[in-house]
């Protein structure tokens, strides 16, 4: 049996993430991965299974990747306005210094077919439980971890992805979105 290479791993990775991006789902195929990681279709298969376990695979290893960037930022000694601040201007900051990985977990996160196979990432809900844990005073008690989260976090997404305003404009925005979720969430 082959061994497996770390670097060629990578390589594999992001170019699944690129081809996936580039040509969807039904477009990225094994050998197209394979050509432009600079490997044979053979050993993609000694890391993978398939596609679809591909896919799954390195959607959580990047969606994880989001949520442990969301976590380092956060302290038990914060309250709910620090802790809302900071999980917002992580998350922008994640979505800005890597677009593509983010895009990539965007992608499948709204792929029902394929999402739907993949229950076992830690997920935007769970940094809920861990504020809880580590916090005595936990961001809300009123809503549901979704209803917070969607609140939390669309907006970012919608600001991020947001191509006709300027940096300046969007840093702006970004402190307007903080100052609205806060009252909404904290009210």
């Amino acid at each position: 049996m082959r061994r497996k290479d770390d670097e060629k791993e990578q390589r594999i990775k992001r170019s699944v993430i690129t081809l996936m991006l580039k040509e969807g789902f039904n477009g990225t195929s094994i050998a197209k991965i394979a050509k432009m990681a600079g490997v044979s279709p053979a050993t993609v298969y000694i890391y993978y299974e398939n596609k679809e376990d591909m896919l799954q695979d390195i959607y959580l290893q990047y969606s994880d990747e989001v949520f442990d960037y969301l976590l380092a930022g956060i302290r038990c000694d914060m309250d709910g306005a620090q802790l809302i601040e900071t999980l917002i201007r992580r998350y922008y900051s994640y979505m800005k210094d890597h677009p593509e990985a983010f895009c990539f977990v965007e992608q499948f996160a709204n792929c029902p077919s394929m999402a739907s196979k993949c229950s076992c990432s830690r997920g935007m809900q769970s940094i809920f439980q861990w504020i809880e844990q580590k916090n005595s005073r936990p961001i809300h008690r009123r809503y549901s971890d979704k209803s917070v989260s969607a609140i939390l976090f669309y907006p970012v997404k919608a600001l991020a992805a947001d191509h006709s305003s300027s940096e300046e404009e969007k840093a702006q925005l970004l402190e307007e979105l903080i100052e609205m979720i806060q009252r909404a969430i904290l009210a």
